[in-house]
């Protein structure tokens, strides 16, 4: 017999009830069995003391391990300033590691040196910044710092000044962010910030190869925890895993080249809006941490080459035009001498370029908006840059590339910012040589500390560059050896150098060495020069060049070598020379004081003690004279001008 739909629903229904009915009584019988069982046993509290040291296991593993780390110097120690020698402060080398993972050669800055404990006369500037900051391609002497210094050095020269570029190649506000609290620490009189070309493809941009993702909280977070070995070491295991599984790839070409990860970044499109937040971000926190601490920044827009950059990548996004298609429009209006138009689409142009070497529009707006907010003056570079250009629209002429300004570029942006800092009044304290400011401006380039083979090295490193994507395409890419042909010695080291296969100290020095073999003493003083602006604590530099000036004659040139030299570290010779110089110039008490002080030294040298003789004779105190000169004969029996002097002294003197 079958049953009816009816039925079996009845069926399903009450059997399901049942079931359920059966199971609740079913529970609570167990429920009840197992109370009576346990009921049975004296169950002891929990020990809290036992779950705390489980949980404390994994802590102190981890604090021992870092320990541990530590102890063997594992991974990269990212102290911000480091002692190059005692006293003396610098920005760590091997600071870029924390933020540069996929590059074998990391940026480091300009190295810039200064007092571990701020001096009371000290006017302390930092600059923070990307490759432009640093001054590429004519890092490390020729960025728009260097100017700042040597025309505060001018114009206040009984101040200690101390301008400390912090920029580096291929960051971006991440890594300015992350040094912030570190330069605050150290007593700055004013931060001059000129940065953002690199917001997307710099360390750690959402458009980079470094990338972390566009969460600003997330990287910062990353940034931090590098500081401890433990993660470092998390870090390249997992690194390590992942390139065992995944295709090897030589990385080729320049930083440039390699950076841009997410190579087009459409105008308007997610990416482009999320660098422009993590921008203005980062920027905010910066300039909110200064404010807290009450010390001056002054910000700058930034300048690009808008005239003679065609846009790199062109495409059509989001309703947009192509850049190149804007760009030909521009140079027809600019044809037609049509300058304000053709400015306008110039700047258009480079705002479509999807590939975003330059800084957009929108990021000089945020800018002047931060400026504004924070109540920071911000510098129009940008606008200055076009006011000093040929149709006002900023080419060639003030840039070597797309972004980077020509050495006279660097140092009207420095004279820029000098301007702005007179303006707000943010100056050394003690008193100025009240030179006018076109005076200063002249001695301060004049002076500006840069040869020959300073401007090969620009030279050379713009012409690779160019011969690199996205300059060119990688196919049509000249072997560098056939791309510059060194044609000297000069040449040769600036080749070498671009090519890193010689730092940048050596090349200098071996350059300076050649140029004196050929006795091309101008040359050689520049080259010397240019050493001693980058490491001006270094007195062997000193008195290098004071030892060749004396074998040329040239003693008012060697005097000023001497007296640095003196100043850092005084010296058997250093105060030797400055004695023999300044009684050449009949100022005796100079010139006991420094031969005094030479004897001190080394009371061996006969020559001091025949020089302090001849200082005691212009002054006619014959007895202390030939006490002296005795003195001399003793050390050199041989040395006829002592024995002359003797002679004449126990002649003049009565027996």
């Amino acid at each position: 017999m079958s049953l009816t739909n009816r039925q079996k629903n009845w069926i399903k229904k009450n059997s399901t009830k049942y079931s359920a009915d059966k199971m609740a009584k079913e529970l609570k019988a167990s429920k009840e069995e197992v109370g009576n069982y346990l009921s049975t046993f004296k169950v002891k509290p929990v020990n809290k003391l036992f779950y705390l040291i489980l949980m404390l296991i994994p802590v102190f593993f981890f604090i021992i391990l870092e320990i541990g780390l530590r102890i063997f110097n594992y991974g990269y120690d990212y102290t911000q300033w480091v002692n190059p020698i005692k006293g003396k402060y610098v920005l760590n080398p091997d600071l870029a590691h924390k933020y540069f993972h996929n590059i074998d050669n990391v940026p480091i800055s300009d190295q810039d040196i200064f007092d571990e404990v701020k001096k009371p006369n000290s006017f302390r500037v930092f600059v923070l910044g990307e490759s432009a900051g640093a001054g590429y391609p004519f890092t490390p002497n020729g960025s728009f710092s260097r100017y700042i210094q040597q025309r505060l050095s001018l114009e206040y020269p009984e101040s200690n000044i101390e301008v400390i570029n912090c920029s580096m190649t291929a960051i971006n506000s991440y890594t300015m962010l992350d040094l912030m609290p570190g330069i605050l620490d150290e007593k700055p009189d004013l931060i001059l910030i000129y940065a953002g070309n690199n917001e997307y493809y710099g360390a750690l941009g959402v458009g980079s190869m470094e990338s972390l993702g566009t969460s600003r909280s997330i990287v910062n977070l990353v940034i931090y925890l590098e500081r401890y070995k433990t993660f470092q070491l998390i870090r390249n295991i997992l690194a390590d895993i992942y390139r065992l599984f995944s295709p090897k790839q030589q990385l080729t070409g320049t930083l440039m080249s390699r950076m841009a990860k997410n190579q087009y970044i459409g105008l308007g499109s997610d990416i482009y809006k999320k660098g422009i937040e993590q921008f203005e971000g980062n920027m905010r926190d910066i300039l909110q941490m200064a404010k807290e601490k009450n010390v001056p920044v002054i910000l700058s827009t930034l300048a690009s080459n808008l005239k003679d950059q065609r846009p790199f990548v062109s495409i059509s996004f989001n309703g947009f035009p192509p850049a190149g298609k804007i760009y030909k429009q521009a140079e027809v209006e600019l044809a037609k001498n049509n300058l304000m138009s053709a400015d306008s689409l110039f700047r258009y142009a480079k705002d479509l370029d999807a590939l975003r070497f330059r800084a957009p529009t929108d990021l000089n707006k945020v800018i002047f908006s931060l400026g504004e907010k924070f109540s920071y003056p911000v510098l129009n570079i940008d606008s200055a840059f076009d006011a000093l250009s040929p149709q006002h629209i900023t080419g060639d002429n003030l840039m070597t590339d797309h972004l980077h300004p020509t050495l006279h570029g660097y140092q009207i942006i420095g004279k820029l910012f000098y301007n702005e800092m007179e303006t707000i009044g943010q100056l050394p304290k003690t008193k100025p040589q009240n030179l006018s400011n076109d005076r200063q401006d002249s001695l301060a380039v004049a002076s500006f500390p840069f040869s020959k083979l300073d401007t090969l090295i620009g030279e050379y490193r713009i012409r690779l560059l160019k011969n690199d994507w996205p300059y060119i395409d990688k196919k049509d890419k000249i072997p560098d050896k056939d791309l510059i042909h060194p044609q000297n010695y000069i040449d040769s080291l600036a080749y070498n150098l671009v090519e890193d296969n010689a730092n940048w100290e050596t090349v200098h020095r071996k350059a300076a060495d050649w140029y004196l073999t050929h006795n091309d003493l101008k040359s050689f003083l520049q080259v010397m020069d240019v050493l001693i602006g980058e490491y001006p604590i270094v007195v062997e530099y000193y008195n290098y060049c004071a030892n060749v000036l004396l074998q040329f004659k040239d003693y008012d040139k060697a005097y000023y070598y001497l007296l640095k030299s003196n100043e850092l570290s005084p010296s058997a010779f250093s105060t030797k020379y400055l004695g023999i110089i300044e009684l050449s110039k009949n100022n005796y008490p100079l010139a006991e004081k420094f031969l005094t002080q030479s004897i001190v030294f080394d009371n061996s040298d006969a020559q001091v003690w025949y020089n302090l003789a001849g200082v005691y004779v212009n002054e006619n105190n014959y007895p202390k004279a030939l006490q002296m000169v005795k003195k001399a004969i003793s050390l050199n029996p041989n040395y006829q001008d002592a024995v002359m002097l003797q002679r004449q002294l126990q002649a003049a003197l009565p027996n």
